[in-house]
């Protein structure tokens, strides 16, 4: 789905043909009859955009076949062992319905009061025990003290007993009450019966919790007996996800999705999940592009095919040149200086200094909301607000950091008093919580906040690795385009930023572009650094795709005046040296915002969404804002 292999994967494609020779089925899903089309043994001409409705009609058949009916031994056991099936939601009740919460955290109940880490530890039901317990490997244990226990083995994280996990509290519950569910398609809230149990917080609040496995196939519609507004079969067009509900949005028959979901557990099931999903740009890069991602990814774990040898999903987007990273970040990012580094996600960025929030309004203007969702949801409002508060609360990096220059700020912070590191820290937490500093991203249409130098590096920015080209010549480049829409459209919608009644056009006073293609980044740049192509130069080469590494060596020298990558970053860093010796002839003193890290404990520092610039919470870097740090640089 969304992948031309042999156009886009040509020296790889032949795998795909010599496995339908070994006796592979392929379904290929295009619109059009693409190259790919041809290894098909079925080809499906599904209507643009509407994979994901595919997908979610073939869980539902799945669902309501091998895993309710058939009860697929290897199904369940994968959905007990590898997905979060078996934990425990709260339900809470609003006018006489109930509705999902949050996964049950392991410090509400007695037994587990007092765990390290207790609101990031999750609990299942034992059905040996019948009683609540708390599995290993929830990312609480990953940042515990006590070491050996991040793992998927089914056993309590207390007193190490086994766990038998209940994906289902369907005739084994305390009783079965109605929950409102969103049909985003429609726009409307439909109800359904879900078993539940209530169990006894420590506080001794009564918690009313299900599974989510209840909850998904209350979700997907499969009824399983109970009372609602559940679909009467495959053939019930009035309510979500069923086969033939979803032929008004993909243009194929009920017959044929029937067959095909049929056809994938059959085969999930004699193999053991050796089945495959390759998908690609044709569906990454649109809207929506991550739900048709997770409807293909949840018939992938519905039938035990993720972590398999011959399953799983192989996401086929680009061929993105990587330089190994270790060796890459520590010249990128002056690690030398480490840990403090400005590394910046690239989409945020040029979705906020290429002035594209201008050109769009609320979320609400565009998609349906659930009403259960009051305007301090993080549904309601405008992306915009959202990437603003991502920055304050630490979620997001963004650069340039502030509306003046950090440096300017640790000298102001020691001409206050501070005398050390920790004490520029608090001043530049007092300047934030008292809006006497400010985030860039809160204003970025002032002069002092937008980038003014771009230096372009192993990607056409300016065209195929841009979302919004016209904006980028338009308020980038300051030249001409084809931006359509007019840049006010923001205006009363975005709220958390300062908004500009002319947008600037022009932002950047040079653009250097590292290439030896001639493409359109390079048309457009200032200058043009000649590099050496792959067979001009050492090099190491490999994708984003792959587990190898590709060495290469300089089977010619470079052409005219080209040089490796590595010579022109020496000759730049020379030179930057040189004229450090006028500008900064002694160390100076930086202050570093570092979002909160993955991987790293700061992955829990946030058990609730608050916000410390509305008093919600206190204002701690590294816990509700990013972290700071005050670095020394001695640049010569």
């Amino acid at each position: 789905m969304g992948s031309n292999l042999n156009m886009t994967r040509t020296p790889d494609c032949h795998f795909a043909a010599e496995a339908r020779h070994n006796g592979s089925k392929m379904w290929v899903f295009t619109p059009d009859f693409a190259q790919v089309s041809k290894y098909a043994d079925e080809w499906v001409a599904i209507n643009a955009g509407q994979d994901g409705a595919w997908w979610m009609a073939v869980n539902h058949v799945l669902l309501t076949e091998f895993h309710h009916e058939k009860k697929t031994p290897y199904f369940l056991n994968y959905a007990k062992q590898y997905t979060d099936s078996p934990y425990l939601v709260e339900l809470t009740e609003h006018d006489g319905k109930w509705q999902a919460g949050k996964l049950l955290r392991a410090n509400r109940l007695k037994g587990y009061q007092g765990t390290e880490n207790g609101d990031w530890k999750f609990l299942m039901w034992d059905t040996a025990e019948n009683r609540p317990k708390m599995p290993m490997g929830s990312v609480g244990f990953r940042w515990g003290k006590e070491k050996g226990k991040w793992n998927l083995l089914m056993k309590d994280g207390v007193d190490g007993s086994a766990i038998d996990p209940a994906l289902t509290f369907l005739g084994q519950g305390d009783a079965v009450v109605p929950v409102a569910l969103n049909d985003f398609a429609d726009g409307r809230t439909i109800t359904r019966c879900v078993p539940i149990r209530r169990v006894q917080a420590a506080n001794g609040e009564t918690v009313t919790v299900t599974t989510v496995y209840d909850l998904l196939m209350a979700q997907y519609g499969v009824s399983r007996g109970l009372e609602g507004e559940y679909p009467a079969s495959f053939d019930d067009d009035s309510q979500p996800y069923t086969p033939a509900w979803t032929e008004k949005y993909t243009g194929i028959s009920r017959q044929v999705l029937i067959r095909f979901a049929r056809e994938w557990a059959t085969t999930a099931e004699r193999t053991n999940g050796k089945c495959t999903v390759i998908i690609g740009a044709g569906i990454n890069h649109w809207y929506h592009g991550n739900l048709m991602y997770r409807s293909a990814i949840h018939a992938l774990m519905f039938c035990g095919c993720i972590g398999v040898n011959g399953g799983g999903l192989a996401h086929y987007v680009g061929q993105e040149k990587l330089a190994p990273g270790e060796s890459w970040s520590a010249i990128a990012f002056g690690r030398d200086w480490f840990p403090a580094a400005r590394l910046q996600n690239a989409p945020s960025w040029h979705y906020v200094h290429t002035d594209q929030w201008r050109y769009e309004r609320d979320f609400t203007d565009y998609h349906t909301v659930p009403p259960a969702n009051g305007n301090g949801s993080l549904a309601h409002g405008h992306t915009m607000d959202l990437q603003v508060r991502a920055v304050r609360s630490g979620w997001l990096p963004f650069y340039p950091q502030f509306q003046k220059n950090p440096l300017e700020v640790v000298k102001e912070a020691e001409a206050a008093g501070a005398k050390n590191d920790e004490a520029v820290v608090s001043y530049a937490v007092e300047q934030l919580k008292h809006g006497k500093l400010k985030f860039s991203v809160e204003d970025p249409d002032a002069p002092e906040n937008w980038p003014r130098v771009w230096y372009i590096w192993r990607g056409n920015a300016l065209m195929a690795s841009a979302k919004g080209h016209e904006y980028f010549l338009k308020h980038y480049l300051g030249t001409h385009n084809n931006a359509i829409s007019d840049d006010n459209l923001a205006e009363g919608s975005a709220r958390e930023v300062k908004w500009h009644k002319n947008a600037p056009q022009g932002k950047m006073d040079l653009v250097v572009d590292l290439n030896f293609r001639m493409d359109t980044s390079a048309l457009y740049s200032d200058i043009v650094l000649p590099a050496a192509t792959w067979y001009e130069k050492a090099d190491l080469n490999s994708t984003d795709m792959h587990s190898f590494i590709h060495p290469l060596s300089e089977a010619v020298p470079p052409a005219w005046e080209s040089k490796s990558d590595w010579q022109i970053f020496r000759a730049i860093a020379k030179k930057f040296s040189e004229l450090a010796e006028k500008h900064f002839p002694e160390p100076v003193k930086d202050l570093v915002a570092s979002p909160l890290a993955h991987d790293t404990a700061a992955e829990i520092a946030q058990p609730d969404i608050k916000d410390w610039l509305r008093g919600e919470v206190e204002a701690i870097p590294g816990k509700t804002m990013p972290g700071l740090k005050v670095v020394t640089r001695d640049y010569k």
